[in-house]
């Protein structure tokens, strides 16, 4: 069991009044963490310092901050076990998606270091004379990062790498769900000598979330915030953003589907399928949760699905190197086990299935889903895929569009060029041709459209959303006035 304080300035601190909150091991149920439940107050004070911390860091040369950023990398790394370790406490995670996570945050930090040299301007021709026009981008003061516990590591550093490499100075919002894992990000930036301020990280109870994040969005010296989880609540942090003006990148939910055409290689549908849908217990934004298949290759297709994805290992994570672990709690389970319910009553076939034992839950495969059923609509976030049969590439288009999501996609088939024309008519901020639908590089811009939330995080894309461009002028010459 990890004890988790509140990284404010530069000092480990518990919450105002001493209150605190447990995280349970969603497989053993015992005690994972104690964390800090910060409270209103601790919300202002991480703001206020944050904003104290602004002017000296936003004033460091490029590469002073690349160089500290590059040096959290580095460190971040080197902690990798204890990362690890933390993820299977909290969260049930596997240590391979352990080892992911922090190989890929580590990237992170290290793109947004290179893009210290890269926030530029330009110069833009005036029609008056004499007029020097300059677009700048500039630091914009305080950004809040809410990162969700699903890949801790990965988003939690994604929330602020970038913000950091631009001036800014942050605040980290922690999961309740993860609270020792992403503090300990506060501690590996804290080590880096980012200085004290630079990053804040905030740790609280479940039922005080309305309260602390009304307040941390509402205090003046927060200039920007970005959001990565649900739909349900990116929605509620928009309305509050937009109550108080401020701008929001948003990364919320998904549905991605996995276009396999009909002249598609099936061994690398089956391959790509199997592990876009259940990595991580298919707990990822980008999971693929509709498999959208010719009918002339559907057969095929579906007997080698289940053939691959029987032989994936599931158990414990803390036993053994296993492919599916522990999902985050039984709720997933349930809501798992009342889509598959409600699909098969309405005429779909599950190839494949299991009983789950506590969270531990073997891989689900639904066939011949329809657009009707719950399951092709509702977000699973679970070890669980659909497969829907088409007759056409116009139906294959209409069906992943037939969505209120639109973050990630996919599309198989041998012919490039039509692959690609289906790919572009495809809602989706994301679409991989001949790839899996879950796919990450720190510097690719990343977002969804439609209820999956605006935005993008990711290389010079990010710098967009995390600095103020200004239009400045320097008149060098008399200029002439009407009046």
């Amino acid at each position: 069991m990890v004890e988790v304080q509140l990284l404010i300035g530069d000092h480990d601190r518990p919450a105002t009044g001493a209150a605190t909150f447990s995280r349970l091991n969603p497989v053993s149920g015992e005690e994972a963490s104690i964390a800090a439940a910060a409270t209103v107050a601790d919300a202002v004070a991480a703001a206020d310092a944050a904003a104290d911390a602004f002017p000296l860091w936003s004033s460091l040369g490029p590469n002073e901050r690349r160089t500290r950023l590059l040096r959290a990398a580095d460190l971040l790394q080197a902690r990798s076990t204890e990362f690890v370790s933390l993820m299977t406490a909290e969260n049930g995670a596997t240590t391979e998606w352990g080892q992911f996570n922090v190989h890929l945050a580590a990237q992170m930090l290290r793109e947004a270091a290179s893009l210290t040299t890269q926030i530029t301007g330009q110069v833009i021709p005036s029609d008056v004379p004499g007029s020097l026009a300059l677009a700048l981008r500039q630091p914009v003061g305080v950004v809040v990062g809410f990162a969700p516990w699903n890949a801790p590591v990965i988003l939690g550093v994604r929330s602020i790498a970038v913000p950091l490499a631009c001036g800014n100075t942050v605040i980290f919002k922690a999961s309740e769900m993860c609270p020792a894992t992403h503090r300990l990000i506060g501690s590996v930036l804290r080590e880096a000598g980012l200085g004290g301020g630079v990053v804040n990280v905030l740790t609280h109870a479940p039922a005080d979330a309305p309260a602390v994040v009304e307040a941390l969005i509402a205090h003046v010296a927060v200039k920007r915030i970005n959001f990565t989880g649900s739909t349900r609540v990116g929605r509620l942090i928009a309305q509050t953003c937009a109550k108080h003006l401020k701008p929001v990148v948003l990364e919320l939910g998904g549905k991605a589907p996995l276009l396999i055409l009909d002249d598609a290689d099936l061994a690398e549908a089956v391959s790509a399928a199997s592990f876009g849908a259940f990595l991580n217990q298919g707990q990822i934004c980008m999971s693929t949760e509709r498999i959208l298949v010719d009918e002339i290759v559907a057969e095929s297709f579906c007997a080698e699905f289940v053939k691959k994805v029987s032989s994936l290992p599931c158990g414990d994570p803390r036993k053994g190197n296993v492919v599916l672990g522990s999902v985050i709690g039984v709720s997933t389970v349930e809501r798992v086990q009342g889509l598959v319910k409600d699909a098969v009553a309405r005429g779909a076939k599950v190839l494949l299935g299991g009983q789950a034992s506590g969270t531990i839950m073997p891989p689900v495969i639904v066939d011949h889903v329809t657009s009707e059923m719950e399951i092709f609509r509702e977000e699973s976030f679970g070890p669980c895929v659909s497969i829907t049969r088409f007759h056409s590439v116009d139906e294959a288009i209409r069906l992943a569009n037939d969505s209120q999501y639109g973050l990630s996609a996919a599309v198989f088939g041998r012919d490039i060029a039509r692959a690609l024309e289906v790919a572009k008519r495809i809602e989706s901020g994301i679409c991989h041709i001949n790839g899996p639908t879950v796919h990450d590089e720190a510097q690719m811009p990343f977002g969804g459209v439609k209820a999956s939330g605006y935005g993008r995080f990711g290389g010079e894309a990010a710098i967009r959303e995390f600095t103020d461009l200004r239009w400045i002028t320097i008149q060098t010459s008399a200029r002439h006035h009407p009046f």
